[in-house]
């Protein structure tokens, strides 16, 4: 979990657990995967994927086959 603030965990574990920004979001702070590495992957800001990590918005199809 280093790297990821205690407030995100929260936010992320108390989200529905159905969405794809979500689950991507539980992967990545269980591999210790940085955001940074997200963004740049899929040509987003950090704030995006950090939008969907707590359940605002969706990585689309198209992105989430770029992973």
């Amino acid at each position: 979990m280093i790297g990821y603030s205690t407030g995100l965990v929260k936010k992320n574990k108390d989200a529905d657990g159905k969405l794809l920004g979500v689950k991507l979001g539980r992967h990545c702070i269980k591999e210790g995967i940085p955001v940074i590495d997200i963004a740049r992957k899929l040509g987003v800001s950090r704030q995006t994927i950090y939008n969907w990590f707590i359940g605002k918005g969706n990585p689309t199809e198209d992105q989430m086959g770029k992973l």
